[in-house]
């Protein structure tokens, strides 16, 4: 470790970088000289201040940095470790989604093209499951500097995402209650489905009977189970709710709205044997868009938010960490399902 003193020696010269910058810009450098290599461990707290003469507190802040860019990684009671010799890395970013759905797909690829190859990003899915999350969160407590996660919508949620410190993490997609001190970029469902649904109100009424396919045993938002009840009680509409598309059960005069792409690709299937016009025969309408929506049957009318401006302004979040507490609005995406 001598060489590693060394170069911190020399860098005391240099008044341009802080005491902490002084020892993590040593550290790169004798990795790049290839001094140090991955699993390496390097010197404790109490022999850096014994050897350089720096504040414990300075070194911390300094092995915690390199933590966060996951070059450097801890092992109770152990002491630090290189765990990675790209000294290039800004950051390492974990990304806790539902699932890859294509809307999510959309986020991750703008995401990552934002943040760029200096950031590693490291993506876990929980499936809306509550002990997946759990163990997610378990396995990577402490071993990223960023966290940005899209939870489950339960209070369980909330007491575990309170153990990140409100510096490392990033609330998406959905709401949980959290301290004012946390960062979110989310949506809202309830009054955002509703307030578009009106705009449609004079295309549902052509339809004898308005269909919603939703289930409780899902990621489905509740928000827009309690938006179309609402809306089809205060409009006076023939409403009713299902949990799922049943293979051969569509009808003609019905509008079918749908949150699961799978229930929207069944109905377009059993559409065609019956020679259905959609938008005459049936209406389609779906939640969250993405380019085959766009393309299919002239275009399928959606109610979604656009989740690569929300992937853009996470990337942000995560580059200068300012403070945000944004709620994205859906718009109604209107085309010829309808």
């Amino acid at each position: 470790m001598e060489f590693l003193f060394e170069k911190i020696n020399d860098l005391k010269k240099n008044s341009s970088f802080t005491k902490h910058e002084k020892l993590i810009k040593a550290i790169e450098t004798v990795i790049e000289a290839k001094y140090l290599k991955k699993g390496d461990r390097l010197p404790s707290i109490n022999k850096m201040v014994a050897e350089i003469g720096f504040a414990r507190k300075t070194i911390v802040k300094a092995y915690e940095e390199l933590k966060d860019r996951g070059i450097v990684e801890s092992k109770n009671f152990k002491g630090y470790y290189i765990a990675d010799v790209n000294t290039g890395t800004k950051l390492r970013v974990a990304l806790v989604l539902y699932a890859f759905h294509t809307f999510q797909e959309d986020f991750y690829n703008t995401f990552r093209k934002e943040l760029g190859k200096k950031y590693i990003i490291n993506v876990f899915f929980h499936h809306n499951n509550l002990d997946v999350f759990t163990d997610i969160l378990a396995r990577i407590s402490g071993r990223y500097g960023m966290y940005v996660i899209a939870p489950i919508q339960l209070p369980e949620v909330s007491l575990l995402l309170k153990k990140i410190p409100s510096d490392k993490l990033l609330v998406i997609d959905r709401q949980v209650s959290l301290p004012e001190d946390y960062s979110f970029i989310t949506q809202e469902f309830e009054s955002s489905t509703f307030e578009q649904l009106k705009k449609i109100l004079t295309e549902i009424k052509k339809y004898k009977q308005f269909v919603l396919f939703f289930t409780n045993d899902s990621d489905y938002p509740i928000g827009i189970l309690r938006a179309f009840n609402r809306f089809i009680k205060e409009f006076n509409i023939n409403g009713k709710v299902e949990a799922q598309y049943k293979p051969g059960s569509i009808k003609k005069d019905r509008l079918y709205f749908f949150i699961n792409d799978s229930d929207l690709w069944g109905i377009l299937k059993d559409s065609k044997p019956k020679n259905y016009i959609i938008g005459k025969d049936i209406g389609l309408l779906a939640h969250n868009d993405n380019a085959i929506k766009e393309i299919i049957f002239g275009g399928i009318t959606t109610i979604s938010i656009d989740f690569k401006k929300m992937a853009k302004e996470s990337a942000y979040y995560v580059k200068l960490k300012e403070h945000t507490r944004k709620i994205i609005p859906s718009e109604l995406i209107h085309r010829k399902s309808l």
